[in-house]
């Protein structure tokens, strides 16, 4: 299936000559429909797509990536590099400043620190002695790490929602209301209608025109996709299952018959460390079958709240069972899922990480979640040491194809967040996360819209 970037999402949102004349208005309510996640109040947790963009309304991490590249301060007043080797973040209030010196220390957390605090490695002491001064958090660098204020803007970096985190607040059951003091400036609307539901529901409430965006709807040719940077691994333990584990699954699974039948939603085959938003997609020659050996047990651990996961376990119980394997299923809890993977306490796990929009932040990640922080000293800091954003990025993707082996990870697919907008809505954009920027929407007067035809 074919991703449609940010970029053009963005052209055809805002293509209508009537549309493109109007001048944006304050005010009104935006009825949002979405396909219900489990609610969860903590960032580094709430990483699919859908997650991300609903708890993005109450709560941001210092910036934002726009679909051009460019970075823009969001929950932060400024972003300043006082010298190279430093980076200034100033918050609004102190209070601000101290809880996001909070978030970023909970990642490194020795119960079970995040994947995402790969993000902050380049800092002095890799995060862990991050303080506010006042309403200003002063960062020193290890080594020079050019994309550390795109690395930043990844939401999982944001802090707990609070009443002022966040360019919306909550005012009742679904309902949230624009944040006058937001530093990006007043959201236009004044207030959203959220309605969660399921895919069924999506469709009723479109046809019937009770909503006018929905986020997460089935895609097709009316719908809009963020860039596929959801992206799900099969994790193993080199300890704990034979040496010929990873040759047996290449040979096993069929990457595009796995996203096509058995992942809801727009997807992509990943065969690489990275997604292909992020780097080519060489194809991949399948190995033969290992030589038949005796039947195996293993346990296969997933995450419980994704139907995809369910789906993609089971078909890898199924194909694995033809190399010999006796797979066990185990639904688990994302919190517990993250805590096992840090700990190494896994046969086979279903990994799947937000990776942000830059190839060498992505590595890291990646390289984190895989077990292999030992290499985050040896391979970003010569990624770092290239002025040149397009050198960086050829480098990261060099470096992910060489290490692929030696990284516990079988990429499997990476997903994006569909969405489709009514035609009164107007100046609604992707960021280059692939997640919907809300508080700049505003709704066109009906008549402008050519009376208001189909959603």
């Amino acid at each position: 299936m074919m991703i449609r970037s940010a970029l053009a999402g963005l052209v055809l949102l805002s293509s209508a000559p009537a549309l493109a004349a109007s001048r944006p208005r304050y005010g009104g309510e935006l009825r949002v429909a979405h396909a219900g996640p489990p609610e969860i109040g903590e960032p580094a947790l709430a990483d699919t797509p859908m997650e991300a963009a609903l708890l993005g309304l109450l709560t941001r991490p210092v910036c934002r990536v726009d679909a051009n590249g460019q970075v823009h301060a969001t929950l932060a007043r400024e972003l300043t590099r006082p010298v190279p080797q430093a980076l200034r973040v100033a918050m609004p209030s102190a209070a601000s400043a101290t809880a996001l010196a909070r978030a970023w220390t909970r990642l490194s957390s020795t119960e079970s620190p995040s994947p995402y605090r790969a993000l902050l490695y380049p800092l002095r002491g890799e995060g862990r002695q991050v303080t506010a001064t006042g309403a200003t958090l002063d960062l020193a660098l290890a080594f020079p790490w050019p994309d550390l204020e795109r690395s930043l803007c990844h939401p999982a970096l944001a802090t707990p929602p609070s009443p002022a985190s966040g360019p919306f607040s909550a005012a009742g059951r679904g309902v949230l209301e624009a944040q006058s003091a937001w530093p990006e400036g007043r959201p236009y609307l004044d207030r959203l209608a959220l309605t969660a539901t399921d895919e069924r529901g999506l469709t009723r409430l479109w046809a019937a025109r009770q909503v006018q965006v929905e986020l997460g709807t089935p895609p097709d040719n009316d719908t809009l996709t963020g860039a596929a940077l959801y992206a799900t691994y099969l994790a193993f333990s080199p300890r704990k299952v034979p040496a010929d584990f990873r040759q047996a699954v290449e040979s096993a699974i069929d990457r595009e018959d796995l996203t096509r039948l058995f992942v809801k939603g727009p997807a992509v085959p990943m065969a690489n460390l990275l997604p292909p938003a992020l780097m080519p997609q060489a194809p991949k020659a399948r190995p033969g079958t290992p030589p038949a050996g005796a039947t195996r047990k293993v346990t296969l651990a997933y995450d419980a709240a994704l139907a995809d996961q369910r789906a993609v376990a089971e078909r890898i119980q199924v194909k694995l069972h033809d190399q010999g394997y006796t797979v066990a299923l185990e639904p688990q809890s994302r919190a517990a899922l993250r805590s096992r993977q840090a700990k190494g306490d896994f046969e086979l796990m279903l990994n799947a990480f937000l990776l942000p929009p830059i190839p060498g932040p992505a590595l890291a990640v990646v390289l984190e979640a895989g077990g292999r922080r030992d290499l985050l000293g040896v391979e970003l800091p010569p990624i770092g040491a290239l002025t040149d954003a397009g050198a960086r990025d050829a480098r990261s993707r060099e470096r992910a194809l060489a290490l692929a082996p030696s990284v516990p990870l079988i990429p499997l697919y990476a997903q994006g967040l569909a969405l489709r907008a009514a035609p009164e809505v107007t100046g609604l954009m992707l960021d280059a996360q692939g997640l919907p920027v809300l508080e700049g929407a505003w709704l066109a007067p009906v008549e402008a819209t050519g009376g208001g035809g189909r959603p």
